[in-house]
């Protein structure tokens, strides 16, 4: 007999989670359809104050849905643990990647604060449900991400470029792209740009800075949404003693329903 496959889309976050914790290391576009993902970035106290600061001045890339006490481990939109409960994790010291765990209980310290920023696999979902594709879904890869030459506003210690991800649409719903994703400010909201990537001093569609490339179908447009891998990048520019952060594209699936987020 054939064990039948799980739909990941139909999994609660509980048990999404628990997948992650056991080791599955992908990433969670199509997880958990109707919950809110998170990216996370954790910081020593001494910084977290300009990570914040960074994060309210650029409230595109970095809109904050939770802060956690130090060393705290979850919290009101998280039944879980961010330790281990990710598919893949990054780990910087001195600005250095140096690791790419499944779990960072041996990295982690009780002077750690951690910040829970919107991730925009949250409106995948109403996309999907409003016929716009979501082509790195259908492709079965991870959403492309890129630096941009725009500056982020810094704040104290921390400073960085924005960072966005693609989808490509039809032309013929990019409207309809933008008008939903809208609804959605706390996850990105809706797009930073449409169209020509050499304008936010993106070289090569084919070649992105984090995740997967994505095959643009015939009549698609790429269109440009901030992206929480941007306090990330700020990271690596800013050096702080440590930081742990989601792998890119591989987030945290929160108990917090996507319609907590939807504005009218």
């Amino acid at each position: 007999m054939t064990t039948p496959v799980l739909d990941p889309a139909a999994l609660t976050p509980t048990q999404a989670r628990l997948r992650f914790r056991g080791g599955l290391a992908v990433p969670t576009a199509g997880w958990s359809a109707g919950y809110a993902q998170a990216n996370l970035v954790a910081v020593p106290r001494e910084i977290a104050y300009d990570l914040l600061l960074f994060a309210q001045r650029n409230p595109k890339p970095c809109p904050v849905l939770d802060v956690l006490d130090p060393g705290a481990v979850s919290g009101p939109i998280l039944d879980g643990d961010v330790r281990t409960d990710l598919p893949r994790y990054r780990v910087f010291v001195d600005g250095e990647l140096v690791d790419e765990p499944t779990d960072v209980t041996a990295w982690w310290r009780e002077d750690l604060v951690s910040l829970l920023v919107g991730c925009s696999f949250t409106f995948e979902h109403a996309l999907l449900e409003a016929g716009v594709p979501v082509r790195h879904v259908e492709q079965a890869v991870n959403v492309p991400m890129y630096r941009t030459s725009r500056r982020c506003r810094s704040a104290g210690a921390v400073s960085g470029p924005l960072v966005v991800s693609m989808r490509p649409v039809p032309a013929a719903q990019v409207a309809d792209a933008v008008r939903i994703t809208s609804r959605y400010p706390a996850v990105h909201g809706a797009p930073v740009h449409v169209g020509d990537p050499g304008l936010l001093g993106i070289a090569d569609l084919a070649r992105p800075d984090y995740g997967d490339a994505v095959r643009l179908e015939p009549g698609d447009v790429p269109v440009f949404w901030a992206c929480g891998v941007t306090p990330q990048a700020a990271v690596v520019e800013s050096r702080p003693s440590l930081a742990i952060t989601h792998a890119p594209g591989h987030m945290l699936v929160t108990d917090a329903r996507d319609s907590a987020y939807l504005v009218p």
